[in-house]
């Protein structure tokens, strides 16, 4: 007999990081972020986050922002949750955003803890920015180059914020965390793998909720599907032929956001890969690299899933 799952967020599967689009003059495309929410939620994933660093959020205004969550809200229409990022070092920043997306009509919101804050601080900073926002709170555990968040401070927000039921782990390693954290609290919080993606056969085989990669959503979807009907052999599979791809996107984040923005465009889905400052450019080498990957990737989707 399968034990009941102690998690009460709903959201299981694929909840994609998105870009944001922008124009040939590098305005926010409002018409190819409702493609871009259309095109994710008919690839099946779970719900989505916005603005975050894959959405290059520290180049947006507050308006754009704003813009960008009440559409991709309309797009969206309930049928999964969106999620906005309101991560800044600013707190009146954070609570403001926070604001923003609870107007929009966000489902939730998404806020990295900021950095040199510790005990009670973090407790402040995290509470006062619930407040402000929808009814959820997923906070972002990101730290490139180590262990993230202590399980005792998680385990306290956990306790004391009652909004905070999501945790978006993107640690070094990530795997073990993602087993300490779900012990720590019986199952309960919400935990989804975002950079790490790259480990995700380990992260299934773990019970991690949810994954955050930012494209190729209907590959991921399946891998997920995969493993939840019991076939994690074929999961695997399918995993390892998307390797290649996650290798050369993943070596760096403005490589990422460069990578996806040029696949969203070659699917249709955005009309430019444009980026703003600080996004460094590819070089030469890379970029050519980036043309070979774009076409396995959307050789692979239509093989498995039959996405043009």
């Amino acid at each position: 007999m399968i034990a009941p799952d102690p998690c009460p967020i709903a959201m299981r599967g694929i909840v994609p990081s998105l870009n944001t689009p922008f124009d040939r003059d590098g305005r926010v495309d409002e018409a190819a972020v409702a493609r871009l929410v259309a095109r994710s939620i008919e690839a099946g994933v779970a719900g989505m986050l916005l603005i975050a660093v894959a959405g290059e959020q520290a180049s947006l205004t507050r308006d754009e922002k704003a813009r960008i969550a009440r559409i991709a809200v309309e797009t969206a229409a309930r049928r999964v949750p969106v999620i906005v990022s309101v991560t800044s070092p600013d707190a009146e920043e954070r609570e403001a955003l926070a604001r923003l997306a609870r107007q929009a009509g966000a489902d939730g919101i998404c806020c990295q803890v900021p950095a040199g804050l510790s005990g009670r601080e973090i407790d402040d900073a995290m509470a006062r920015v619930a407040a402000a926002g929808p009814d959820l709170l997923m906070i972002q555990d990101l730290d490139w180059g180590g262990g993230g968040l202590a399980i005792a401070d998680i385990q306290r927000l956990f306790a004391r914020i009652a909004q905070f039921r999501c945790l978006k782990i993107e640690t070094v390693p990530a795997g073990p965390k993602y087993t300490r954290v779900l012990d720590a609290t019986g199952g309960r919080l919400h935990v989804s793998g975002g950079w790490a993606v790259m480990q995700m056969p380990d992260a299934l085989a773990r019970g991690v909720h949810a994954f955050m990669p930012t494209a190729l959503d209907a590959i991921y979807v399946a891998i997920h599907a995969a493993h939840r009907r019991g076939q994690p052999e074929a999961a695997r599979a399918l995993f390892e032929r998307l390797l290649p791809i996650i290798a050369f996107s993943n070596q760096h984040v403005d490589v990422s956001i460069r990578f996806f923005k040029r696949l969203r465009a070659a699917e249709g889905v955005f009309a430019t890969d444009h980026c703003r400052p600080p996004v460094a450019p590819l070089d030469a080498v890379q970029a050519a690299e980036a043309e070979r990957m774009v076409l396995r990737a959307l050789a692979l989707q239509r093989d498995v899933v039959g996405v043009r």
